[in-house]
């Protein structure tokens, strides 16, 4: 039938110009963004799933944070304790060169002073800290330390007691006794179960966190695969659309066209 109020042919083209368009513009809005769902209407499931995987990926990213700290302030509290086992080293060779007969009475004066300063540099390690928390101080107490982002699992860290175990050993000691000599001994026997105990709980957080780094990554990962678009596949959906649509534009102008003809009928 030939009618002039109803041209069907130019609005099915105009409806294949609108479809076309409007995947156009959304492989152009993922090829911008990144994204393959950039709101609600793209992948409603997707999108619930991205959610909650990106929420333990957070989570676990605050957990390692955790670690880290703790790991750090264990690293910091080591390099405490190496400082000291060099000051305990200085104290036992006070010990023994005080003990050499053919010194003067001053001379052990000399040993004695340094051995009481080295002492008052122990004291003063005493007092470090670590973003304002003791290292040292309520030695033999305990930390928790939570592991995992639910916080179902947790590490005890346990505060080094160099003041009880270190430092009352060695204090007021006497450099020409042997008691002196054989307290510096203990202490640092003390001084290196402190350290390997240090050792084990850096050795325990590091892998707590190497564990919550791979579970990061594999999130990640899952995230990506639902979140993230393929620029190669949209790239090609872009130029199909981009050619519909020109290809759409012309033949609309040549469905108006047609109509065109009906005037020679009533010429």
């Amino acid at each position: 039938m030939i009618s002039i109020n109803t041209n069907l042919a130019a609005l099915r083209v105009l409806t294949d110009i609108n479809n076309s368009d409007q995947n156009l513009q959304k492989s152009l809005e993922r090829l911008s963004s990144g994204l393959r769902i950039n709101s609600a209407k793209d992948d409603p499931g997707g999108l619930g799933v991205s959610m909650r995987l990106n929420a333990q990926i957070v989570s676990k990213g605050a957990a390692y944070n955790v670690v880290s700290d703790a790991v750090s302030l264990l690293e910091t509290q080591d390099g405490v304790m190496a400082a000291a086992y060099d000051v305990l080293q200085r104290m036992s060779e006070l010990t023994v060169l005080a003990k050499n007969a053919v010194l003067k009475t001053s001379d052990t004066t000399l040993y004695q002073t340094e051995y009481d300063q080295l002492s008052d540099e122990l004291h003063g390690m005493l007092s470090e800290e670590f973003n304002g928390n003791a290292l040292f101080a309520n030695g033999g107490s305990t930390l928790t330390v939570y592991t995992s982002d639910n916080t179902s699992q947790t590490a005890s860290l346990t505060i080094a007691d160099m003041e009880t175990k270190v430092y009352d050993l060695v204090n007021g000691g006497d450099v020409t006794t042997t008691a002196t000599s054989d307290a510096i001994s203990s202490a640092i026997d003390a001084l290196a179960i402190l350290r390997a105990t240090n050792g084990a709980q850096q050795g325990r957080f590091t892998r707590a966190a190497d564990l919550l780094d791979i579970n990061i990554t594999n999130l990640e990962s899952a995230y990506g695969r639902v979140m993230d678009a393929d620029i190669a596949e949209e790239s090609v959906k872009k130029a199909k659309y981009d050619i519909l649509q020109q290809a759409g534009l012309a033949m609309l102008v040549q469905a108006n066209q047609s109509k065109e003809n009906i005037l020679t009928l009533l010429s």
